[in-house]
């Protein structure tokens, strides 16, 4: 994983703009819908070769494939996994993930008017960027053994993203892939006698999608988004015991990978609603620590979790390890204005040593704020990493 030798190198998290008609096309696909396979190989390969020279346009370092080839952090259930049925919810029954029904806790029942408002608009604005609805594969059940099925679909991922990058001058690509213990609200399981039962399963099966991008040369990113579903009502005790298993089964996953090509993204839910109750890093960031991975992508910019980069005066980086904190937000539509991204570049710097910085994103920004704010604030991103590189380097 390349380090900021010379200047202060640029990241993302992972989800970038795309094009609707392909989202739907992939949003099909993944839920056993209708579509044309030809058809839907030509437009990924034109969507990812644009969107590569829309990142490197933007003064982006280390890019992806803007996750054109799923339809949302929890798609690769549909077409990627087996062991899995379709079921229709019962009454009552809340589906989906982000930005309605997954959102649950004190959030929720602190901002019950808010959020009334926020479900009949925001998430119709999300799912229209997204390319359509994915509740039909939250509605998938484990029924059986978890196995991975998705080696076309990374082969494919993997070599159109190398198509498409081609002889151009990146410094580096990643790719995402989920967590072990994200496949699915561990409620939807019937097969497993137990959560860790089942967690570790899911571990096994992914560890052939992390070997594939790993193989190809690509630096791995695992998504932990922790502040989705029931974690909001934990106690802090009871949310630590169930990170330390989730860390272990992700090591477990990852047995057999160099850590130097594993980044790791934690979150806190990326939904536009108060988080008034996320967790704090500084009572979790020991056991982020223990994930086999060399960068640690953390929120770092907006107004919930700013502070926390004073985590790192206390807390030391262990040597060799790297920092993606974000220092622009999915969760706002304003710009960050690049004095302001120098700005909190240059905090981290001083505190683990400017080569162990990598400015990236609080969380993808794919459909979470509108794609000209997107590209906007990638930008300012580039002209942030820049300013500040002068002023560290001199």
């Amino acid at each position: 994983m390349k380090r900021s030798e010379d200047r202060i190198l640029t990241t993302h998290v992972g989800a970038l703009p795309r094009p609707q008609e392909l989202g739907q096309m992939v949003l099909a696909k993944t839920s056993g819908g209708a579509y044309d396979e030809a058809q839907l190989a030509e437009s990924m390969r034109t969507a990812v070769r644009a969107v590569v020279r829309q990142q490197l346009d933007a003064g982006i370092d280390i890019i992806n494939d803007g996750e054109y080839g799923k339809t949302n952090w929890t798609g690769y259930i549909g077409g990627r996994l087996g062991g899995y049925e379709h079921r229709d919810p019962r009454p009552g029954e809340a589906v989906g993930s982000g930005t309605q029904a997954g959102i649950v806790g004190r959030d929720r029942r602190a901002f019950e008017e808010f959020y009334q408002d926020y479900d009949a608009n925001a998430a119709r604005i999300r799912q229209a960027r997204a390319g359509g609805a994915t509740a039909t594969i939250q509605g998938l059940v484990n029924v059986g053994p978890v196995s991975y099925t998705g080696q076309a679909m990374i082969a494919s991922d993997v070599e159109t993203l190398r198509g498409a990058i081609g002889s151009a001058p990146v410094v580096d690509v990643f790719m995402p892939s989920i967590g072990p213990d994200n496949v699915l609200p561990q409620s939807h399981y019937e097969y497993y006698g137990g959560e860790w039962e089942y967690v570790y399963a899911v571990a096994e099966a992914m560890r052939e999608e992390y070997k594939a991008i790993t193989d190809a040369g690509y630096i791995l990113q695992i998504d932990a988004p922790v502040g989705k579903f029931e974690t909001q009502d934990m106690t802090l005790e009871a949310f630590r015991a169930r990170f330390a298993r989730s860390v272990e089964a992700l090591n477990h996953a990852l047995e057999g990978i160099p850590e130097e090509q594993v980044r790791f993204h934690l979150c806190f839910g990326s939904w536009h609603g108060p988080h008034a109750f996320d967790l704090e890093l500084k009572n979790v960031v020991d056991l982020v620590l223990q994930v086999n991975a060399q960068a640690y992508s953390i929120e770092a910019a907006n107004p919930r979790h700013e502070h926390e980069w004073k985590v790192w005066r206390e807390t030391k980086l262990p040597d060799g390890k790297m920092l993606m904190p974000g220092v622009v937000t999915h969760s706002t539509n304003h710009i960050e204005h690049p004095e302001l991204v120098a700005d909190r570049i240059e905090r981290f710097a001083e505190v683990i040593g400017r080569e162990n910085v990598v400015a990236s994103t609080d969380c993808g920004l794919g459909a979470r704020v509108h794609p000209q704010i997107a590209w906007a604030k990638l930008r300012t991103l580039a002209e942030g990493a820049r300013m500040a590189s002068e002023r560290l380097w001199g």
